[in-house]
């Protein structure tokens, strides 16, 4: 079976929500979508209401607070949001990455630490996170178990690698700068077990091809960051359940039967994404949903993934926030019909924003000052 370029933006939009805006509860929106990134905490609440129709931030509040969402160190080593019920099969498949890049890392070793004293330390640290502590106290905690100071390096590659729950600090947008931990409800995942890392690998593989295929096994190791011989190895174990297609270029896809796969010219609506919102992170072909000659001006060189207008399913440019509205930069000329449908979005994100924090993205105004290659500028007016 072949598919085209097109076929497989739309496939994505419609798996992630983005053709239509959908009536359900964000519980079931997050696993639809598999994984909202969430290492900037407004991050969730705009990808949610750019998918969840009459999206209620209320609700998405509620859902942390109850640890039915929560947020952990997980894919690509990066903040993630995800259903409570999905967190320790996806945690079991990132712990070999996890151990490798937080446990072996040279800063690691340099600060006089090692594999074995994290293992030592873990289990005790776990139980005083049993109810939710700051930051500074799990510090302290791991400074009296260890009988000195630790450097600052050693409690973050720590926290990272440990199966903890970000607890919600408060508003505007449940995490803020103050962070506050708490160990992962039970049952626990499996640590350092290899044939437990390949069954979870198996059922995130999964979950990534029902939210984000058809897609190639760089695709899988891109969103995952695990080796790709260990994705591939996964993908042995699903290889009955999967369906197989030829992507442009010939190159292998793999998808799960009866997944949505809309004709490629079915209309994309315009979207103001979030930053790193996951269409953009999901695939190391990034050209499903970005243009080749726009990448590096969306994905900046640290990794900062900027908001952007998303135009017959593709970006066509990026926005922010500023006094008035959402000012929205195009990197290519746009018809009059996008930029009308772009205001309608425009004014009722304003109108979102400006109950919780206009300014959401502010932090990140310096790559504007720095300089975007846009072909156009508007205003685009809020409420």
């Amino acid at each position: 079976m072949v598919i085209t370029a097109r076929a497989l933006n739309r496939s994505t939009l419609a798996r992630q929500l983005l053709l239509d805006r959908v009536p359900i509860g964000v519980g079931e929106a997050v696993r639809r979508v598999v994984a909202l990134q969430a290492q900037q905490p407004g991050s969730p609440y705009v990808a949610l209401w750019n998918r969840v129709a009459d999206f209620d931030p209320a609700l998405l509040d509620k859902a942390v607070e109850g640890f039915e969402l929560v947020r952990s160190t997980l894919m690509r080593l990066t903040l993630h949001l995800v259903h409570a019920e999905d967190y320790r099969a996806f945690r079991e498949a990132m712990e070999p990455t996890l151990r490798g890049s937080r446990l072996h890392d040279p800063r690691f070793k340099a600060a006089g630490f090692t594999a074995d004293d994290a293992d030592a330390l873990l289990p005790a640290l776990l139980d005083y996170a049993g109810e939710a502590r700051s930051g500074a106290r799990m510090r302290e905690r791991l400074e009296a178990a260890r009988g000195g100071p630790v450097e600052a390096v050693v409690w973050r590659m720590m926290r990272q690698y440990a199966p903890l729950w970000h607890a919600p600090t408060g508003p505007p947008w449940s995490f803020g700068a103050a962070q506050s931990f708490v160990t992962a409800h039970a049952p626990l995942p499996v640590l350092g077990d290899p044939e437990a890392a390949t069954a979870g690998l198996a059922v995130l593989i999964r979950r990534y091809l029902e939210g984000f295929g058809p897609a190639s096994v760089p695709d899988m190791a891109q969103f995952t960051m695990a080796p790709r011989g260990k994705v591939r190895e996964a993908v042995r174990l699903l290889e009955d359940e999967l369906e197989r297609w030829e992507g442009p270029g010939g190159i292998l896809l793999y998808d799960v039967p009866g997944a949505p796969r809309p004709d490629e010219d079915v209309p994309a609506p315009p979207r103001l994404l979030a930053m790193w919102d996951s269409v953009l992170l999901a695939y190391a072909d990034r050209s499903r949903v970005i243009p080749a000659e726009y990448r590096k001006h969306v994905i900046r060189v640290n990794g900062d993934t900027l908001p952007t207008l998303l135009v017959d399913g593709y970006v066509a440019g990026v926005w922010r926030p500023v006094e008035g509205g959402i000012e929205a930069s195009a990197f290519h000329p746009l018809p009059a019909r996008a930029w009308a449908e772009l205001a309608g979005e425009a004014e009722a994100l304003d109108g979102f924003l400006a109950a919780r924090d206009r300014r959401v993205y502010s932090r990140y105004d310096h790559w504007w000052v720095k300089g975007l290659p846009a072909v156009e500028t508007r205003l685009l007016p809020g409420r």
